[in-house]
Protein backbone atom coordinates (compact mmCIF):
# COMPACT_ATOMS: atom_id res chain seq x y z
CA UNK A 1 0.00 0.00 0.00
CA UNK A 2 1.31 3.42 -0.87
CA UNK A 3 -0.09 6.54 0.74
CA UNK A 4 2.47 8.87 0.08
CA UNK A 5 0.52 12.01 -0.78
CA UNK A 6 1.27 13.34 -4.60
CA UNK A 7 2.34 16.59 -5.64
CA UNK A 8 -0.61 17.05 -7.34
CA UNK A 9 -2.73 16.04 -4.07
CA UNK A 10 -0.55 18.46 -2.12
CA UNK A 11 -0.85 21.67 -4.18
CA UNK A 12 -4.90 21.12 -3.96
CA UNK A 13 -4.59 20.52 -0.18
CA UNK A 14 -3.07 24.07 -0.08
CA UNK A 15 -5.70 25.62 -1.89
CA UNK A 16 -8.79 23.67 -0.06
CA UNK A 17 -6.75 24.77 3.37
CA UNK A 18 -6.36 28.51 2.28
CA UNK A 19 -9.84 28.70 0.82
CA UNK A 20 -11.23 27.16 4.34
CA UNK A 21 -8.97 29.74 6.15
CA UNK A 22 -10.27 32.19 3.87
CA UNK A 23 -13.85 31.71 2.59
CA UNK A 24 -15.40 28.92 4.56
CA UNK A 25 -14.36 29.02 8.33
CA UNK A 26 -15.53 32.93 8.39
CA UNK A 27 -18.87 31.95 6.78
CA UNK A 28 -20.07 30.02 9.24
CA UNK A 29 -20.84 32.78 11.35
CA UNK A 30 -23.70 33.88 8.30
CA UNK A 31 -24.67 30.18 8.33
CA UNK A 32 -25.54 30.25 12.30
CA UNK A 33 -27.87 33.23 12.07
CA UNK A 34 -29.58 31.05 8.94
CA UNK A 35 -33.20 30.33 9.79
CA UNK A 36 -34.11 26.77 9.97
CA UNK A 37 -36.36 25.49 7.51
CA UNK A 38 -35.79 27.87 5.21
CA UNK A 39 -34.41 25.48 2.35
CA UNK A 40 -33.18 28.53 0.46
CA UNK A 41 -29.04 28.17 0.96
CA UNK A 42 -27.99 31.23 2.83
CA UNK A 43 -26.78 34.37 0.18
CA UNK A 44 -22.64 33.10 1.24
CA UNK A 45 -22.89 30.02 -0.50
CA UNK A 46 -23.19 31.06 -4.35
CA UNK A 47 -20.61 33.40 -3.26
CA UNK A 48 -18.28 30.72 -1.84
CA UNK A 49 -19.41 28.63 -5.09
CA UNK A 50 -17.65 31.62 -6.93
CA UNK A 51 -14.85 31.51 -4.89
CA UNK A 52 -14.47 27.97 -4.78
CA UNK A 53 -14.36 27.50 -9.42
CA UNK A 54 -11.93 30.58 -9.19
CA UNK A 55 -9.38 28.34 -7.46
CA UNK A 56 -9.37 25.07 -9.61
CA UNK A 57 -11.74 23.54 -6.54
CA UNK A 58 -14.51 22.25 -8.41
CA UNK A 59 -16.36 18.78 -8.69
CA UNK A 60 -13.22 17.42 -7.29
CA UNK A 61 -15.41 14.43 -6.45
CA UNK A 62 -15.75 12.83 -9.41
CA UNK A 63 -12.75 10.12 -9.91
CA UNK A 64 -11.68 8.69 -12.60
CA UNK A 65 -13.93 11.18 -15.41
CA UNK A 66 -12.65 13.74 -17.82
CA UNK A 67 -15.71 15.63 -16.44
CA UNK A 68 -14.60 16.29 -12.76
CA UNK A 69 -11.02 16.88 -11.19
CA UNK A 70 -9.58 13.32 -12.92
CA UNK A 71 -8.59 12.35 -9.39
CA UNK A 72 -8.04 8.68 -8.03
CA UNK A 73 -10.36 7.88 -5.15
CA UNK A 74 -6.72 7.95 -2.57
CA UNK A 75 -5.93 11.60 -3.88
CA UNK A 76 -9.82 12.96 -3.22
CA UNK A 77 -10.09 11.05 0.59
CA UNK A 78 -7.66 13.56 2.12
CA UNK A 79 -9.64 16.40 0.12
CA UNK A 80 -12.54 14.73 1.69
CA UNK A 81 -11.18 15.23 4.94
CA UNK A 82 -10.39 18.94 4.83
CA UNK A 83 -14.40 19.37 3.66
CA UNK A 84 -15.18 17.55 6.22
CA UNK A 85 -14.13 20.25 9.21
CA UNK A 86 -16.74 22.21 7.71
CA UNK A 87 -19.42 19.73 6.42
CA UNK A 88 -22.01 22.14 6.21
CA UNK A 89 -20.79 24.41 3.84
CA UNK A 90 -16.91 23.50 2.24
CA UNK A 91 -18.67 20.24 0.27
CA UNK A 92 -21.09 22.06 -1.07
CA UNK A 93 -19.13 24.85 -2.05
CA UNK A 94 -17.00 22.74 -3.83
CA UNK A 95 -19.91 20.99 -5.68
CA UNK A 96 -18.95 18.35 -4.00
CA UNK A 97 -22.11 17.29 -1.22
CA UNK A 98 -24.54 14.81 -1.30
CA UNK A 99 -26.97 13.29 -3.16
CA UNK A 100 -26.01 15.28 -6.10
CA UNK A 101 -22.29 13.02 -6.24
CA UNK A 102 -24.00 9.92 -6.19
CA UNK A 103 -26.27 11.28 -8.55
CA UNK A 104 -23.97 12.55 -11.23
CA UNK A 105 -21.71 9.50 -10.72
CA UNK A 106 -25.21 7.31 -11.77
CA UNK A 107 -25.34 9.65 -14.42
CA UNK A 108 -21.83 9.86 -15.72
CA UNK A 109 -21.42 5.88 -15.65
CA UNK A 110 -24.72 4.41 -16.22
CA UNK A 111 -26.78 7.53 -17.93
CA UNK A 112 -27.41 7.63 -22.19
CA UNK A 113 -25.79 10.62 -23.75
CA UNK A 114 -29.12 12.37 -24.33
CA UNK A 115 -29.79 12.18 -20.29
CA UNK A 116 -26.44 13.63 -19.72
CA UNK A 117 -26.73 16.17 -21.30
CA UNK A 118 -29.97 17.35 -19.90
CA UNK A 119 -29.35 16.78 -16.50
CA UNK A 120 -25.49 15.92 -15.68
CA UNK A 121 -23.98 19.00 -17.29
CA UNK A 122 -26.20 21.61 -15.24
CA UNK A 123 -25.60 19.30 -12.05
CA UNK A 124 -21.66 19.89 -12.70
CA UNK A 125 -22.03 23.18 -13.46
CA UNK A 126 -23.85 23.59 -10.16
CA UNK A 127 -26.94 25.31 -11.75
CA UNK A 128 -29.06 22.66 -10.02
CA UNK A 129 -29.82 19.91 -7.51
CA UNK A 130 -30.86 16.60 -7.36
CA UNK A 131 -32.56 14.24 -4.96
CA UNK A 132 -31.96 10.50 -4.22
CA UNK A 133 -35.32 8.66 -3.67
CA UNK A 134 -35.40 4.89 -2.58
CA UNK A 135 -36.40 4.81 1.47
CA UNK A 136 -39.46 3.78 1.88
CA UNK A 137 -41.85 4.59 5.28
CA UNK A 138 -43.45 1.22 5.20
CA UNK A 139 -40.62 -1.26 4.98
CA UNK A 140 -37.03 -2.16 6.32
CA UNK A 141 -35.26 0.13 3.49
CA UNK A 142 -31.63 -1.01 4.77
CA UNK A 143 -32.30 -4.09 2.40
CA UNK A 144 -33.24 -2.57 -0.80
CA UNK A 145 -35.20 -6.02 -2.22
CA UNK A 146 -37.99 -5.05 0.38
CA UNK A 147 -38.91 -1.67 -1.88
CA UNK A 148 -42.65 -1.73 -2.34
CA UNK A 149 -42.78 1.08 -5.37
CA UNK A 150 -44.18 0.02 -8.57
CA UNK A 151 -42.88 1.53 -11.63
CA UNK A 152 -45.11 -0.10 -14.63
CA UNK A 153 -44.62 -0.21 -17.66
CA UNK A 154 -47.73 0.82 -20.06
CA UNK A 155 -47.03 1.49 -23.53
CA UNK A 156 -43.58 4.38 -24.01
CA UNK A 157 -44.52 5.11 -20.43
CA UNK A 158 -43.28 4.50 -16.95
CA UNK A 159 -46.31 4.61 -14.21
CA UNK A 160 -45.02 5.24 -10.58
CA UNK A 161 -47.22 4.79 -7.33
CA UNK A 162 -46.16 4.65 -4.14
CA UNK A 163 -44.99 6.35 -0.91
CA UNK A 164 -41.07 7.44 -0.14
CA UNK A 165 -39.13 8.99 2.46
CA UNK A 166 -35.77 10.65 3.42
CA UNK A 167 -35.15 11.69 0.14
CA UNK A 168 -32.35 13.49 0.32
CA UNK A 169 -32.41 16.74 -1.71
CA UNK A 170 -36.19 17.38 -2.23
CA UNK A 171 -36.81 20.30 -0.11
CA UNK A 172 -33.72 22.12 -1.88
CA UNK A 173 -35.89 25.13 -4.52
CA UNK A 174 -33.04 24.31 -7.04
CA UNK A 175 -34.36 20.84 -7.03
CA UNK A 176 -35.24 19.63 -10.55
CA UNK A 177 -34.76 15.93 -10.91
CA UNK A 178 -35.15 13.04 -8.88
CA UNK A 179 -33.47 9.41 -9.14
CA UNK A 180 -35.86 7.35 -8.10
CA UNK A 181 -35.83 3.33 -7.60
CA UNK A 182 -38.82 1.18 -7.47
CA UNK A 183 -39.55 -2.60 -8.47
CA UNK A 184 -40.48 -2.90 -12.23
CA UNK A 185 -40.73 -6.79 -12.39
CA UNK A 186 -41.63 -7.64 -8.39
CA UNK A 187 -41.36 -11.51 -8.96
CA UNK A 188 -37.82 -11.40 -10.96
CA UNK A 189 -34.45 -12.68 -10.12
CA UNK A 190 -33.68 -11.48 -5.99
CA UNK A 191 -31.74 -8.58 -7.14
CA UNK A 192 -33.02 -7.61 -10.63
CA UNK A 193 -36.52 -6.31 -9.30
CA UNK A 194 -35.38 -2.84 -9.19
CA UNK A 195 -35.16 -0.40 -11.96
CA UNK A 196 -34.34 3.43 -11.79
CA UNK A 197 -35.91 6.08 -13.52
CA UNK A 198 -35.36 10.15 -13.36
CA UNK A 199 -38.54 11.86 -13.10
CA UNK A 200 -38.63 15.68 -13.04
CA UNK A 201 -39.13 17.79 -9.99
CA UNK A 202 -42.35 19.36 -11.83
CA UNK A 203 -44.16 15.93 -12.91
CA UNK A 204 -47.27 15.87 -11.91
CA UNK A 205 -48.59 13.19 -9.26
CA UNK A 206 -45.23 14.24 -7.28
CA UNK A 207 -46.48 15.52 -3.51
CA UNK A 208 -43.70 16.78 -1.59
CA UNK A 209 -45.53 15.80 1.89
CA UNK A 210 -43.53 16.87 4.96
CA UNK A 211 -40.03 17.92 5.39
CA UNK A 212 -37.90 15.53 8.16
CA UNK A 213 -35.57 16.95 10.37
CA UNK A 214 -32.52 15.29 11.50
CA UNK A 215 -32.59 15.82 15.10
CA UNK A 216 -33.98 18.85 15.13
CA UNK A 217 -31.60 20.45 11.94
CA UNK A 218 -33.27 20.73 8.65
CA UNK A 219 -30.30 18.90 6.64
CA UNK A 220 -30.37 22.27 3.95
CA UNK A 221 -26.29 21.63 3.29
CA UNK A 222 -27.94 18.61 1.35
CA UNK A 223 -31.28 20.13 0.22
CA UNK A 224 -33.00 18.42 3.05
CA UNK A 225 -35.54 14.97 3.30
CA UNK A 226 -38.81 15.13 1.94
CA UNK A 227 -41.47 12.24 2.82
CA UNK A 228 -42.67 12.35 -1.46
CA UNK A 229 -46.14 10.51 -2.58
CA UNK A 230 -46.41 9.07 -6.09
CA UNK A 231 -49.97 8.76 -7.08
CA UNK A 232 -49.98 7.88 -10.74
CA UNK A 233 -46.74 9.49 -12.25
CA UNK A 234 -45.68 9.29 -15.48
CA UNK A 235 -42.33 9.42 -17.58
CA UNK A 236 -41.42 8.62 -20.58
CA UNK A 237 -39.89 5.03 -20.69
CA UNK A 238 -36.63 6.44 -22.26
CA UNK A 239 -36.30 7.93 -18.56
CA UNK A 240 -34.82 4.44 -17.26
CA UNK A 241 -31.13 4.59 -16.14
CA UNK A 242 -29.34 1.74 -17.61
CA UNK A 243 -31.75 -1.37 -17.78
CA UNK A 244 -34.64 -2.27 -16.62
CA UNK A 245 -33.57 -4.78 -13.74
CA UNK A 246 -30.12 -2.83 -13.43
CA UNK A 247 -31.56 -0.49 -10.13
CA UNK A 248 -30.04 -2.66 -7.54
CA UNK A 249 -26.32 -2.80 -9.02
CA UNK A 250 -26.56 1.10 -9.88
CA UNK A 251 -27.52 0.99 -6.00
CA UNK A 252 -24.62 -0.29 -5.01
CA UNK A 253 -22.21 1.35 -7.70
CA UNK A 254 -23.14 4.76 -6.28
CA UNK A 255 -22.87 3.88 -2.62
CA UNK A 256 -18.99 2.38 -2.94
CA UNK A 257 -17.86 5.98 -3.33
CA UNK A 258 -20.19 7.80 -1.33
CA UNK A 259 -19.25 5.47 2.02
CA UNK A 260 -15.50 6.89 1.24
CA UNK A 261 -16.80 10.20 0.98
CA UNK A 262 -18.47 10.32 4.29
CA UNK A 263 -15.98 8.08 6.28
CA UNK A 264 -13.44 11.09 5.33
CA UNK A 265 -15.46 13.92 6.30
CA UNK A 266 -16.38 11.80 9.52
CA UNK A 267 -12.50 12.04 10.24
CA UNK A 268 -12.47 15.72 9.04
CA UNK A 269 -15.17 16.49 11.62
CA UNK A 270 -13.13 14.88 14.39
CA UNK A 271 -10.57 16.53 13.69
CA UNK A 272 -12.12 19.75 14.23
CA UNK A 273 -13.87 18.54 17.58
CA UNK A 274 -10.55 17.57 18.35
CA UNK A 275 -9.19 20.98 18.01
CA UNK A 276 -11.69 22.66 19.25
CA UNK A 277 -11.33 20.09 22.39
CA UNK A 278 -7.29 21.53 22.70
CA UNK A 279 -8.09 25.19 22.19
CA UNK A 280 -10.87 24.97 25.08
CA UNK A 281 -8.80 23.01 27.28
CA UNK A 282 -5.86 25.62 27.25
CA UNK A 283 -8.40 28.67 27.87
CA UNK A 284 -10.73 27.20 30.84
CA UNK A 285 -9.81 27.03 34.06
CA UNK A 286 -12.03 24.61 36.49
CA UNK A 287 -11.55 23.48 39.99
CA UNK A 288 -8.47 25.79 40.60
CA UNK A 289 -6.14 24.94 37.32
CA UNK A 290 -6.67 24.62 33.46
CA UNK A 291 -8.31 21.79 32.04
CA UNK A 292 -5.41 21.32 30.07
CA UNK A 293 -3.77 19.83 33.36
CA UNK A 294 -6.81 17.38 34.10
CA UNK A 295 -6.31 13.96 33.40
CA UNK A 296 -9.23 13.39 32.09
CA UNK A 297 -8.88 15.92 29.42
CA UNK A 298 -5.66 13.96 28.42
CA UNK A 299 -6.82 10.72 28.06
CA UNK A 300 -9.93 12.34 26.02
CA UNK A 301 -7.37 14.19 23.46
CA UNK A 302 -4.59 11.21 23.65
CA UNK A 303 -7.15 8.93 22.80
CA UNK A 304 -8.59 11.03 20.20
CA UNK A 305 -5.50 11.22 18.25
CA UNK A 306 -5.54 7.51 18.57
CA UNK A 307 -8.67 6.39 17.01
CA UNK A 308 -8.25 9.38 14.06
CA UNK A 309 -5.18 7.48 12.85
CA UNK A 310 -6.61 4.31 13.12
CA UNK A 311 -9.45 4.90 11.03
CA UNK A 312 -7.92 7.33 8.85
CA UNK A 313 -5.00 4.42 7.95
CA UNK A 314 -7.67 2.11 7.45
CA UNK A 315 -10.49 4.20 4.78
CA UNK A 316 -7.13 5.35 3.00
CA UNK A 317 -6.32 1.84 2.70
CA UNK A 318 -10.20 1.47 1.54
CA UNK A 319 -9.68 4.21 -1.47
CA UNK A 320 -6.42 2.61 -2.22
CA UNK A 321 -7.87 -1.04 -3.19
CA UNK A 322 -10.88 0.48 -4.97
CA UNK A 323 -8.47 2.36 -6.97
CA UNK A 324 -6.05 -1.16 -7.38
CA UNK A 325 -8.82 -4.09 -7.36
CA UNK A 326 -12.24 -2.15 -7.79
CA UNK A 327 -15.08 -1.90 -5.49
CA UNK A 328 -15.86 -5.45 -5.53
CA UNK A 329 -12.09 -6.32 -3.93
CA UNK A 330 -12.34 -3.76 -1.59
CA UNK A 331 -16.48 -4.57 -0.33
CA UNK A 332 -14.75 -5.84 3.35
CA UNK A 333 -12.68 -2.28 3.69
CA UNK A 334 -15.38 -0.36 2.61
CA UNK A 335 -17.93 -2.33 4.93
CA UNK A 336 -15.61 -1.74 8.15
CA UNK A 337 -14.52 2.11 7.46
CA UNK A 338 -18.61 2.69 7.16
CA UNK A 339 -18.84 0.86 10.70
CA UNK A 340 -15.41 2.35 12.34
CA UNK A 341 -15.75 6.21 11.46
CA UNK A 342 -19.12 7.59 12.51
CA UNK A 343 -17.97 5.31 15.68
CA UNK A 344 -14.98 7.06 15.88
CA UNK A 345 -16.07 10.44 15.27
CA UNK A 346 -19.34 10.05 17.47
CA UNK A 347 -16.79 9.86 20.33
CA UNK A 348 -14.46 12.74 19.72
CA UNK A 349 -16.86 15.01 19.10
CA UNK A 350 -18.45 13.81 22.50
CA UNK A 351 -15.64 14.60 24.43
CA UNK A 352 -15.19 17.81 22.72
CA UNK A 353 -18.99 18.90 24.02
CA UNK A 354 -18.11 17.41 27.48
CA UNK A 355 -15.08 20.13 27.63
CA UNK A 356 -17.26 22.39 26.63
CA UNK A 357 -20.38 22.08 28.86
CA UNK A 358 -23.00 23.88 28.04
CA UNK A 359 -21.78 25.67 25.08
CA UNK A 360 -20.68 22.06 23.56
CA UNK A 361 -24.84 21.28 23.31
CA UNK A 362 -25.73 25.08 21.92
CA UNK A 363 -25.22 26.81 18.67
CA UNK A 364 -22.70 29.01 20.24
CA UNK A 365 -20.05 25.77 18.82
CA UNK A 366 -20.67 23.71 15.43
CA UNK A 367 -20.10 20.70 17.59
CA UNK A 368 -23.79 19.72 18.25
CA UNK A 369 -24.08 19.96 14.50
CA UNK A 370 -21.25 17.70 14.31
CA UNK A 371 -22.80 15.26 16.63
CA UNK A 372 -26.06 15.24 14.99
CA UNK A 373 -24.59 14.34 11.36
CA UNK A 374 -22.07 11.71 12.60
CA UNK A 375 -24.97 9.95 14.17
CA UNK A 376 -26.93 9.48 11.04
CA UNK A 377 -24.40 7.77 9.17
CA UNK A 378 -24.72 4.69 11.44
CA UNK A 379 -28.01 4.34 9.46
CA UNK A 380 -27.48 5.96 6.03
CA UNK A 381 -25.66 4.14 3.17
CA UNK A 382 -26.47 1.06 5.59
CA UNK A 383 -27.08 0.90 9.34
CA UNK A 384 -23.73 -0.51 11.22
CA UNK A 385 -25.42 -3.82 12.06
CA UNK A 386 -26.06 -5.47 8.81
CA UNK A 387 -22.09 -4.09 8.04
CA UNK A 388 -21.57 -5.87 10.93
CA UNK A 389 -23.35 -9.16 10.50
CA UNK A 390 -21.85 -9.37 6.47
CA UNK A 391 -18.40 -8.57 7.95
CA UNK A 392 -18.53 -12.06 10.42
CA UNK A 393 -19.97 -13.89 7.53
CA UNK A 394 -17.34 -12.99 5.92
CA UNK A 395 -15.14 -13.81 8.35
CA UNK A 396 -16.67 -17.28 9.89
CA UNK A 397 -16.57 -18.46 5.00
CA UNK A 398 -12.41 -18.35 6.75
CA UNK A 399 -13.18 -21.51 8.61
CA UNK A 400 -15.84 -23.59 7.04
Amino acid sequence: MEFTVDATTQELMGKLNLFMDECVYPAEVELGLHKPGDFNRPPIMEVLKVEARKRGLWNLFMTHDSRGAGLTNLQYAHLAEITGRSPFLAPEALNCSAPDTGNMEVLAQFGRADQQEQWLTPLLEGKIRSAFVMTEPAVASSDANNIQMLIERDGDEFVINGRKWWSTGAMSPKCEILIVMGKTDPNGERHKQQSMVLVPMNTPGVELVRPLSVFGYDDGEHGGHAEINFDNVRVPASNLIGEVGSGFAIAQARLGAGRIHHCMRAIGMAERALELMCKRALTRTAFGKPLSDQGVIHDWIGRSRVQIEAVRLLTLKAAWLMDTVGNKEAHTEIQAIKVAAPEMALWVIDRAIQAHGGAGVSQVTPLAHLWASARTLRIVDGPDDVHISSLAKHELRKYK
